[in-house]
């Protein structure tokens, strides 16, 4: 290393910790206007101008942290939706280096089950100034997630969703994929929790999830904690457009005996269907498949959280 360089990283290291935006372009309209905003907040706290890095169409931010870390970032940035966030959360499992969420997609649902800011001046306090907290990863498929892994009606109402319309109106776009699949045939599943003895259910989806707020906030899983070492597990078994309406009413209602849904507690979840199927990790669509296999890894992640706030 030359002597330039040797100051130039001391005079870096003196001015703050290191940090890195991983920034998916395409959920983002003005990017300078964002690159300018991030870094005026990390000025005023001190922090060096932090590494801007985009995510691309091949690589959804998992070489962009990767790089990150090599170049000693404390702090990555994961500025986009929910994918974004998904691949920096598997890119940092297990090192000491923090994300921190800017919320920039449709759902964004990680940032609202665990009330962080929408705003990106207060996302970036957050980090500056608030706490550090290790929260539980999923694991499927050799790929981490944050919020959600399903298989069948919700990954086929995400790959029914249109891009544009979501752009438009939110996550409403979902609902309106989501009633034009109401009516498809059940899948036969056996659901083996903790390697007992398999559950056999005429199924329309199965979801495992380390929290449990859907889009809009509907609180499909209210028990589920990201840092509670645990997987909870919903089984909807709705036939008709009457199971549909029943079981959300009780959904919304925030009923513990919801029709048509069973919920359970598990660390390993292995879920076999009859015939393949479509499926999701956190609104990302994976290769349809008739297994899904999912694990908890317990503290996996160190998240920055405002003060004050526990994961919920």
């Amino acid at each position: 290393m030359t002597q330039a360089a040797s100051a130039s990283e001391a005079t870096r290291e003196a001015a703050g910790p290191q940090s890195a935006v991983v920034v998916n372009p395409s959920k983002v309209t003005d990017l300078e206007g964002r690159r300018r905003e991030i870094c005026a907040v990390l000025a005023e706290a001190g922090w060096p101008e932090p590494h801007w890095l985009e995510t691309t169409r091949e690589d959804p931010g998992c070489g962009q942290t990767a790089e990150a870390v090599q170049r000693g970032a404390a702090v990555v940035f994961a500025c986009g939706g929910d994918g974004t966030v998904m691949a920096c959360a598997g890119t940092l499992a297990g090192t000491d280096v923090a994300l921190a969420i800017l919320p920039s997609g449709t759902g964004n649902l990680l940032a609202t089950n665990l009330a962080l800011p929408s705003g990106v001046a207060e996302g970036v306090r957050v980090a500056v100034t608030g706490n550090r907290r290790r929260i539980d990863l999923g694991y499927c498929g050799n790929t981490y997630f944050t919020v959600m892994a399903g298989m069948g009606f919700d990954a086929e109402m995400i790959d029914a969703t249109s891009e544009d319309l979501k752009k438009r109106i939110g996550w409403v776009a979902y609902v309106f994929a989501g009633v034009r699949h109401l009516r498809r045939r059940p899948i036969r599943v056996r659901i083996r929790l903790d390697g007992g003895k398999p559950i056999r259910r005429r199924a329309r989806t199965v979801l495992v999830g380390n929290v449990g707020r859907l889009q809009g906030g509907i609180p499909l899983l209210p028990d589920a904690r990201p840092d509670d070492g645990w997987l909870d597990v919903a089984v909807l078994t709705p036939h008709t457009l009457g199971h549909w309406f029943a079981m959300a009413w009780g959904i919304l209602r925030r009923r513990r005996d919801v029709q048509r849904m069973e919920t359970f507690r598990a660390r390993h979840v292995e879920v076999f269907s009859n015939r393949p199927q479509p499926r999701e990790l956190d609104g990302d669509l994976i290769e349809p498949a008739r297994t899904m296999d999912v694990t908890i890894r317990p503290g996996a992640l160190w998240l920055c959280v405002p003060d004050g706030v526990s994961p919920r």
